[in-house]
């Protein structure tokens, strides 16, 4: 019996693993398509430097204590007990504002800008570009819009837009100063993020309405489409799940990573009573004010992780079977 499963064993021993084949299929076919891989070549080494790199990076300083002068020292998970133990700021305002911001200013912006990207579709074309950039101009503006037309609008003074006419219409008695007032604060970051929030995604969902084939309206109203709401749900959103995608994606990254509007509103690093501290301000605070680059590091773990988990749900919605 013995002398039977000897050579199998034998056998096994000298067959290679799974992981071994792949890695050997992996090889043979970079062999075979090396060429392709030179013309790739740039953009493997940028990505390679600036997204590969600065992850690792970021990742080890997380472990370790560094105030970007001294030596590195390793800490282990220290930072990140302190982050969810120690950190009040972080627990009580960072994190709770972060969440309420992504939750009204993520969805929201993607529900608006699909429906102004509908809308603006059903324009005639002679006038549908105009549109389109008076609604994507904002987002081109930026901080010079921040600065220019919100910062005068919400002004604490008399001569404010928003406080002269709520003076001239006697619901006020004396001006609110809107951008001080951790009342009021995170609302305004909210309303200009939604006003901005028409960027490439808004552009990638009117493209993408521009190539649903307009023979599946005519065969959807044969099958008993009835509205132009199941229309929308039924035939377009289906139709142009790619741009869904891809507009999703950029509104996650773009809802995590606002954290500029607190400053170009107050003018301050820190808003008054972290009213409008986001965890990107957290971040800057500990990097850049107070030299805890180990710390930041590891908030910033933190921070790319929920953005990886809130990408792979987009993933779930609107990516196809074979990206899941």
């Amino acid at each position: 019996m013995n002398t039977e499963l000897a050579p199998r064993a034998a056998e096994t021993r000298r067959a290679p693993s799974g992981v071994r084949l792949r890695w050997n299929r992996f090889w043979t076919e970079m062999r075979r398509d090396a060429f392709c891989y030179l013309f790739l070549a740039p953009f493997l080494v940028c990505f390679v430097a600036f997204i590969v790199v600065p992850v690792v990076m970021a990742a080890t300083l997380g472990f370790t204590s560094y105030d970007g002068f001294g030596k590195l020292r390793f800490i282990g998970f220290d930072n990140y007990i302190a982050l969810f133990t120690q950190d009040i700021v972080f627990l009580t305002k960072a994190l709770p504002n972060t969440f309420l911001f992504a939750l009204i200013v993520g969805p929201g912006g993607y529900l608006l800008s699909f429906l102004f990207a509908w809308l603006i579709h059903q324009l005639p074309l002679r006038i549908r570009d105009y549109y389109t950039l008076a609604f994507y101009a904002p987002s081109m503006a930026g901080g010079v819009a921040l600065s220019v037309v919100w910062i005068a609008a919400f002004s604490g003074d008399r001569v404010g837009y928003f406080n002269h006419f709520l003076l001239q219409m006697g619901w006020i008695d004396s001006p609110v100063v809107w951008l001080q007032d951790p009342k009021y604060l995170l609302k305004i970051m909210i309303l200009v993020s939604l006003w901005i929030s028409f960027s490439v995604g808004f552009l990638a969902m009117l493209a993408g309405l521009q190539t649903v084939n307009r023979e599946l309206y005519e065969a959807g109203r044969i099958d008993g489409i009835s509205n132009r709401l199941q229309e929308v749900f039924y035939i377009t959103i289906p139709s142009m799940k790619p741009q869904m995608l891809f507009s999703a994606v950029m509104t996650i990254v773009g809802t995590l990573k606002a954290g500029s509007i607190s400053t170009q509103l107050t003018g301050l690093p820190i808003t008054p009573q972290y009213a409008g501290h986001l965890v990107i301000n957290h971040i800057d605070d500990y990097a850049f004010i107070r030299f805890e680059l180990g710390y930041a590091s590891a908030v910033s773990v933190m921070l790319l992780l929920v953005s990886y988990f809130a990408m792979r749900f987009a993933y779930r919605l609107f990516g196809s079977k074979e990206e899941l």
